[in-house]
């Protein structure tokens, strides 16, 4: 995922549409770039990226819906604990609230610098390789987790995890990777670490979404919202599926088959991009 959206275009096909949908409901919350896939997707297959971004941002809330489906009873939880000012509701949301401001601020300052990476798939392969070298290091080198649970992240811990999340402008670098590598190093154990990145996404993917419309409002045509509501649509169907399985996977093996998994990837994209 990249915080930052670029152009609209509609009229795609349907496989087309089917296809970027799986492609974004699968890699939206596992730590390997959600943009990054659906720009090498748009490369491989021979699509104008331009024509996509509008497209590829939106349909990020079909994933991000998936998680408020699995975990209505926390929001439940925390919205009822607010009504009651319970401490551990008021943290949860201060918790959010601290780690979506870093992104939202430095990708307003910096949106135009972001989406020109946006096009350039070398970035994405060379980021996805890095990304995965970092993760082993980290899972080998992290500190002892002594965090359990969203609302009991120092607040200190939130805005700093909220500031590592900014390397997710980078495309190919993932949101989600950041966010969970970024907590994990300020000892934060992996099932609230990636729980509290499933969170992070809501209020970072809303505002990334707001700003693609209002700023391309104009390409907002039938068959722009058609193609959107599909790829909402199977994004949301494939997330909901992959958010379960991820989290059964950290919990018994961490990350590193995510990492090798980027490293293959990427490695694999640089021949290809420079062959090609």
């Amino acid at each position: 995922m990249t915080i930052v959206p670029g152009v609209a275009g509609t009229g795609h096909g349907l496989v087309d549409v089917v296809l970027l949908g799986i492609v974004e409901g699968v890699t939206e919350f596992l730590p390997v770039s959600s943009t990054g896939h659906l720009i090498l997707a748009s490369r491989l297959l021979g699509y104008d990226p331009d024509q996509w971004k509008l497209f590829n941002v939106v349909i990020q809330l079909g994933a991000i819906l998936a998680i408020v489906v699995l975990y209505w009873r926390t929001f439940a939880a925390v919205l009822g604990g607010l009504a009651r000012r319970e401490p551990g509701a008021v943290r949860f949301v201060r918790n959010v609230v601290l780690g979506f401001v870093p992104a939202g601020v430095i990708g307003l300052a910096l949106h135009k610098q972001v989406e020109a990476l946006l096009g350039h798939a070398e970035v994405v392969a060379v980021a996805l390789i890095a990304g995965g070298i970092a993760i082993l290091v980290i899972e080998r080198l992290a500190k002892r987790d002594t965090v359990h649970g969203v609302a009991d992240i120092p607040a200190r811990t939130a805005l700093g995890i909220g500031l590592v999340q900014c390397l997710a402008m980078i495309p190919g670098v993932s949101r989600s990777g950041a966010t969970i590598m970024g907590a994990l190093t300020m000892g934060v154990e992996r099932r609230t670490a990636a729980e509290y990145s499933f969170f992070l996404a809501i209020p970072t993917m809303l505002g990334a979404t707001v700003l693609e419309l209002v700023k391309n409002r104009a390409a907002l045509d039938a068959g722009a919202v058609h193609d959107i509501a599909i790829g909402f649509a199977v994004a949301f169907v494939v997330a909901v599926v992959v958010v379960r399985a991820f989290v059964a996977v950290i919990s018994r093996y961490g990350f590193a088959p995510f990492a090798w998994y980027r490293i293959v990837a990427g490695t694999a994209a640089l021949v290809w991009l420079y062959a090609a």
